[in-house]
This record gives structure tokens, sequence and C-alpha cells, in this order.
């Protein structure tokens, strides 16, 4: 007899999970959401200018069938197909994604200087620390005028206490004949990824996918309640507003650190474990301006210091219906990202006035258009970073965990990134569901 499961998140994880349960013909089982909404990382909100904002640069593109099942459920046709278009602000040049890919774009001392770094890499391998293999990958140059200081501004943490082996389809690898090829023969390099082709709802931003899928399970899902403690013999949750619950089986999408430190009698080495864990923090910040969209680009990166943000997204481009009226012939809008961390400090005062400047600076927006909004989200946990040490904390931690019938799952419930995405979410909730009802092995989540 399975029994009852309980569900802390109404995230892409959790809400796949309760998805997956109610197909397999379970329903004792409940969702527990600390916010007032559902959605989690993955979540939107309408400013009081009219502005849609999501928490975060979110585009929607899929390894499995299971998630594309489940957005043509959530949002059939209503659906804008984009092809990515995509480029990366250095030495004053708009430089197409992927960077290495591309070098041509650049002047050409610093294309150069690129080259013979790429040509003269002995080469690298996942068990570097991310410094080195940036080094060993890419060369000095790339690594000078593109890696190292775009991703310190990603994960606000020195990439010497990073590991290597999250970079699969994360980070384009190209040799130098490629490299070569494109500054020779004028030609530009910008199929690679998985995202080069992508989906965005029409309303509602990212958030409005799982608005649609919770309403299923509207009855089921408990808004305002976050756990507060867990007392995993007697299978009991007790969250702040001093409600309690019972489960049998417990699928788990809150941060994995923060999960361990609310467990009453883990032991000390799974609490210490646990609380080395490492992540980062990212201010949104979302510039609208009453100036017509004239810009097709869908998302920017940027390396330098003339701006604070890593990432910028045109977000009236991704649907008309994220600016007011969903009139582009009158406003346009730019979601930037901006991280901080105990290594990367970011004052809150004064930063919608550093993103806007920066987005003039860095050449994204032309002349003084009027700002008529700038709204900022704090999002206290942004990414999970690979730390050298996260694998081994992951392989202490997760057992002792499902020993006590408790699947960690999600962005931060897995402490994953490069299983981090919604789809990949999405998959793992399912297939958790899967596990506990049906016994059968998780096909995603491994250690």
């Amino acid at each position: 007899m399975t029994g009852r499961v309980a569900i802390i998140g109404a995230g892409p994880c959790g809400l796949g999970a309760a998805r997956e349960l109610s197909r397999l013909g379970h329903d004792d089982f409940v969702i527990y959401e600390r916010s007032q909404h559902v959605g989690g990382l993955a979540s939107s909100v309408v400013d009081p200018a009219g502005f849609t904002w999501d928490h975060g640069g979110h585009v929607v593109f899929s390894h499995f069938g299971e998630f594309d099942r489940l957005l043509q459920e959530a949002l059939g046709d209503e659906v804008y197909e984009h092809d990515r278009s995509s480029y990366i602000r250095v030495a004053g040049r708009w430089v197409p994604y992927p960077f290495q890919n591309n070098l041509r774009h650049l002047p050409p001392k610093e294309a150069l200087e690129c080259l013979i770094g790429l040509i003269k890499a002995p080469g690298g391998n996942p068990d570097m620390d991310f410094s080195s293999w940036m080094e060993a990958v890419f060369g000095a140059g790339i690594t000078r005028h593109f890696m190292r200081p775009y991703n310190f501004k990603v994960w606000a943490t020195p990439a010497e206490r990073m590991s290597a082996r999250w970079i699969g389809e994360r980070v384009s690898v190209v040799d130098y004949e490629r490299a070569l090829r494109s500054i020779l023969f004028e030609e530009d390099d910008v199929s690679w990824g998985p995202n080069n082709r992508f989906l965005f709802p029409m309303v509602g931003g990212t958030g409005e996918i799982y608005r649609r899928v919770a309403l299923r399970f509207a009855d089921r899902i408990r808004l305002g309640h976050e756990l507060v403690a867990l007392d995993p013999e007697a299978k009991l949750l007790r969250f702040t507003n001093g409600r309690t619950d019972t489960y049998d089986h417990l699928i788990s999408t809150m941060p994995l650190d923060l999960l361990v430190a609310r467990i009453e009698g883990a032991p000390e080495r799974i609490r210490q474990e646990a609380a080395a864990l490492t992540h980062n923090s990212v201010y949104m910040v979302g510039i609208g301006y009453e100036q017509p969209l004239k810009d097709d680009r869908s998302w920017l990166y940027f390396p330098e210091d003339n701006a604070p943000f890593y990432r910028a997204t045109n977000f009236a481009k991704y649907s008309p219906a994220n600016v007011p009226d969903a009139d582009t012939a009158r406003y346009s809008s730019y979601m930037t990202e901006v991280s901080f961390s105990p290594w990367k400090h970011e004052p809150r005062q004064g930063l919608e006035e550093r993103v806007e400047r920066g987005l003039r600076a860095a050449g994204v927006v032309s002349g003084r258009p009027k700002v008529v909004s700038a709204h900022v989200e704090t999002i206290p946990y942004g990414y999970p970073v690979p730390t050298l040490e996260r694998d081994r904390i992951l392989r202490t931690v997760q057992p002792w965990l499902m020993e006590h019938d408790i699947y960690s799952r999600g962005r931060f419930g897995a402490w994953r990134y490069e299983a981090g995405n919604m789809d990949h979410a999405v998959k793992m909730g399912i297939d958790a569901a899967r596990r506990i009802i049906a016994d059968k092995p998780e096909e995603l989540w491994s250690l």
C-alpha cells in the first residue's frame, strides 16, 4: 500500500509529480507551497505598470516527451515559437552566441588573441576545477575576454571553487579548426545548443504554464504553508502557520540545505554536509520603456563591467502581452539578472538606476527613452553552484533521505545545475511519482 504522498513545493517538479500521481490513479496526495502562488522559480508577476516579468530568464524547450505532453495539455497552441537570436557584448562589438564559435566578430587584436589561445590550449577533462578547465579548453584569450568574467557574473562564485563536471551541453566546446573556418570564410556558427528554437506562452509569462497545470489540483494545493520542521520517524510535517500533517512518502522540491536543516534528529554529519552546499542569489530587474519594440534579438550576455547584469532578455519580443495592453508599438521591456553572494556583493540601493544605465552603456537601448517601469524581484536561491565538493555531499545526504522515504528533487532539491531546467524539474517529479507508485527506476535523477 503506497499511502499518503506529501509534496513540498508547487513548482515544475512538484506539479509534475502531482500530475503523474493522478495519471497513475493515486489520489491520496497534497501539495504544500510556501508562497501565495504556484510556479516556484518558474512563476511570473505583473507589476503595477502592467508589465509581465518572469523570475529570471526562461525559455521553453524540451528533452522529454513527458514535458512536451504537459506543455500541450496546459497551453495547446497558445504559444509563440522563436528562433534564438542571442549575442555577447565584448570590446564594443555584438558577437553572436556562442562566443567561442564566432570570434570573427571581434576586433582583429582580440580575435587573434582568442584564436592563438585556442590553438595552444592543451585540452581539459571534467576532473579539473572550472578555472583550470577553462584555460585548458579555451586558452588564455577566450578565458580572459569572456569565460572567466562572464561566469563570475553568473555564478558569483570563484571558478577555482567549482567543478567542471556540470559542463555537458551547457558550454559549447569548439576546436580551433572550426573557429578558424568561421573567421576565414566569414561564416557565423550560431546553431549550437538545445535552445536554438524555443517556445513561450502567449499570455501570462512562463508562470502561465504552471498556473494552468495547477488548476486541476486546486483542491490539493495548500498555499502559504512553509515547512518549519520534519520528523522523519513519525513522518510528521509542521508548518509556520501551526498546521501539521503526516505522510508515507515525501517529495521535496525545497532547497536541499534548508530541508535538512528542518529535519528533527538528522545526524550531525548529514546536517554539516548539507549546510556546505553553495548557491548564488539573483535580482531580477525588469525595465519597461515607453519606446517601440524594434529589437529582434532574444537575449544578450554581458561579461564586461559596464553593466551589472550578466544577461538581458528582450521580454517584449517573447510575447507582446508582456507589455501593457500588448502594445509593442508603444512599449518595450528588458528583463535583466544580477547575481550576488558572499564573494560578489551587489548593493540593493540604487540597483534599478544602475541597471538602466547599464542597458544604455552597453548599447542595448539607444537614446534616453522614458522609463515607465523598474521592477525588482529578489530571488534568494538562484542557481545551485556545482562546487568541487558537491557530488560528495549529494552522495552522502541523498541516500540518507531516501532511507526515510524522502525524495529531494527539482532544481534545488537535487542540487544539480546540469539538470536544472524546467523540463528536467518536471521529469524528476514524474519519475519520483513513478518510483513511489510503481517502483520504477528514475530515468533522470542520479547521484
